[in-house]
């Protein structure tokens, strides 16, 4: 299978995560952010929240400088809008959404599945393909009890060192999240070797996204 390359050693790359609650974004594409910086690609990040207040503001925070130290650049984004009730706050979301992107040109929008069982989740995924249609989105993926892993078609192979500090960074940040029965190694290891499998990685992980549309050129 012929790779596509995107962000190389010493190239800049602006990318833009959007997550509904704190954790959401080092669990669908934490790991695609250590290993591009792994990598010395020049990368610059928006890291932006629609939900986090009070002790989850602090644990976000802490966790985005870990996930993303040795970036260029770091922006960080905090919304205080209310869990678990997105769809009906779609409008001021869309707005607090459309000032981030007045402050942003990011290359990637890595953001949730438009299939997530979620609501919180769906409502930013339909919001960033209203408000970013000039810019390559990748949809990522979140494990939960609501059994909606679909079938990604785009992966990032992940070192196993890789993949072992998004576990430890994790697990080390998100303590409101750890007597959830979902929230351990085990879950995010094995999703990441059943990824690994389906794209063949070389150290058998990886992170998988949806990728809904792209362009190609040559030459």
């Amino acid at each position: 299978m012929i790779s596509l390359s995107v962000g190389r050693a010493g190239e800049r790359l602006s990318v833009l995560c959007l997550g509904a609650h704190s954790d959401d974004i080092e669990i669908g594409a934490g790991g695609t952010i250590l290993s591009l910086i792994a990598h010395g690609v020049r990368l610059e990040v928006t890291w932006c929240v629609a939900s986090a207040t009070g002790r989850r503001e602090g644990e976000a925070r802490a966790s985005a400088a870990d996930f993303t130290a040795g970036a260029e650049s770091v922006s960080l984004e905090f919304g205080s809008f209310d869990d678990s009730f997105f769809p009906v706050q779609m409008r001021e979301i869309k707005e607090w959404l459309a000032a981030v992107r007045s402050r942003s040109a990011p290359d990637i929008v890595f953001t949730h599945r438009r299939d997530d069982a979620h609501q919180d989740h769906r409502a930013i995924n339909e919001i960033t393909w209203n408000l970013f249609r000039d810019h390559q989105i990748l949809e990522y993926e979140i494990p939960k009890w609501d059994g909606d892993i679909g079938r990604p078609n785009i992966y990032v192979p992940l070192s196993r060192e890789e993949l072992e500090r998004k576990v430890e960074l994790l697990h080390s940040h998100f303590g409101s999240q750890r007597s959830k029965d979902w929230f351990d190694a085990e879950t995010f290891g094995g999703l990441a070797r059943l990824r690994g499998i389906e794209c063949r990685a070389p150290e058998g992980f990886a992170e998988a996204f949806t990728l809904r549309k792209a362009c190609l050129s040559f030459g």
